[in-house]
């Protein structure tokens, strides 16, 4: 299946701050990494409210540069990562993979490689 439309979408909903159309293509279990303050969040519940408090100090864009499907199904994303403080001054500005594991056509999980 290909999921690079859903995927692409994702990153829009995100750097649109749509946080319901996100989790609505996340698996009720997903594990999502805390790439801010570390480690991984649970759950829709987890995942708003990590990305909520997220957003009151950061202001992330995420954009996808190229898509690899991965031996095993995992989808693996080139992306640039633009963060800058809320009041606007740049943090970083660096390439990230993000690799997706999708489960039942939601992401199950999703690894931050650098």
């Amino acid at each position: 299946m290909d999921y690079q439309p859903m995927l692409r979408q994702l990153y829009q909903d995100f750097n649109a701050r749509r946080i319901d159309a996100i989790l609505a293509h996340l698996h009720p279990d997903v594990a999502w990494p805390n790439g801010w303050e570390g480690g991984y969040v649970t759950g829709h519940d987890e995942v708003r409210a990590y990305w909520v408090r997220q957003w009151e100090q950061i202001n992330p864009s995420v954009e996808p540069i190229s898509f690899d499907t991965r031996p095993g199904g995992q989808i693996a994303i080139l992306v640039r990562q633009v963060i800058h403080d809320v009041d606007g001054p740049l943090l970083s500005d660096d390439t990230l993979i993000h690799v997706y594991s999708v489960e039942d056509e939601k992401v199950r999980m999703m690894v931050i490689e650098r």
